[in-house]
């Protein structure tokens, strides 16, 4: 069932499975226990799904929004039996899921007159960024593009540390300064460096506080301002971070995010050691901006690109 075709094949599906099988193994079974033993989707099977849908994280507002459009369903078909339901929560959950719209990301090719393609990267410590950064890159590097990297984070050491070990495990260069430095003349010198060099893409690191959301609104802003000094219409895409196995706090760190900048798209990660998967549904579909991106460990090539039927199936294990 690849809507990818080549891109999406056999070696991206297993890891996607696999990468989902805590989840899908708590979300199948509660969705299993909620109908079992009904012949019809009747209004106790529905308070079963929603109840069944909320602990799995997929929240509340947008467990309320599917239990709605399932209800609208079944009073439109009149009669629909509990096997046919699995069915309709699917095309409905992937019906909510917003869509990215250019889809250069999925080969990780680039817009066409967007070079260097500057990539903002967003989200609190502890996320992953670092490691999302890493893998980015090697799979930029990967198609063919060249790719710099800029220590945006210098509040702290260890940032600045992890990124330049990424920056040689994966071959590419890094523009950084001095723990302490201003993170906005860091970001101007990687761009105006990107741009000296004609490379292709520019992933730049922010530091990940939240204790202070005007801080990082004026942190954010400010570096945005410095990025648009040399190329006008960058960054042109802000990607938050997310850590999937954190849940419902995942949802609150991207509200916070969200009304400090403006977050074009977003990357999901350690789904592989969680059975709160089901937070992505939450994710995508209450702030309407796209998951890009899924991680599903820690190796280099643990980074899926995210396509909301591939993911839909494997979180419903049809072929199992």
């Amino acid at each position: 069932m690849s809507f990818l075709g080549k891109l999406f094949g056999k070696k991206e599906k297993e890891s996607l499975d696999e990468g989902l099988q805590k989840t899908k193994e708590g979300f199948f079974a509660k969705i299993t226990k909620a109908i079992a033993g009904k012949s019809t989707v009747d209004e106790e099977v529905l308070d079963n799904l929603e109840d069944a849908l909320v602990s799995s994280d997929v929240g509340i507002d947008t467990t309320i929004a599917i239990i709605k459009k399932i209800e609208e369903r079944v009073a439109r078909d009149k009669y629909v039996n509990t096997s046919e339901l699995n069915k309709i929560l699917q095309q409905e959950i992937v019906g909510m899921l917003a869509d990215a719209g250019d889809d250069s990301y999925k080969n990780f090719n680039t817009p066409t007159g967007k070079k260097p393609y500057i990539i903002l990267v967003v989200g609190v410590n502890g996320v992953g960024k670092t490691t999302t950064i890493g893998k980015l890159a090697n799979n930029y590097k990967k198609a063919g593009k060249t790719v710099l990297l800029g220590a945006g984070d210098t509040f702290r050491a260890a940032a600045v540390d992890q990124l330049t070990i990424w920056s040689e495990r994966v071959g590419v260069p890094i523009v950084k300064q001095a723990m302490g430095s201003d993170p906005a003349a860091v970001v101007f010198d990687a761009v105006q460096s990107g741009v000296a060099k004609d490379i292709d893409v520019i992933i730049i690191d922010t530091a990940g506080r939240l204790h202070n959301k005007i801080h990082l609104m004026d942190e954010l802003s400010k570096i945005k301002r410095v990025i648009k000094k040399v190329i006008p219409d960058a960054p042109h895409e802000v990607l938050l971070i997310l850590d999937g196995s954190t849940g419902q706090n995942a949802l609150e760190q991207a509200r916070q995010f969200t009304a400090a900048t403006d977050v074009t798209a977003m990357v999901v990660t350690k789904l592989d050691g969680t059975a709160k998967g089901g937070v992505v549904l939450a994710i995508a579909n209450q702030f309407n901006i796209p998951v890009k991106y899924i991680g599903v460990g820690e190796k280099i090539d643990d980074l899926i690109v995210f396509d909301k039927h591939e993911f839909v199936d494997s979180l419903f294990n049809l072929k199992s």
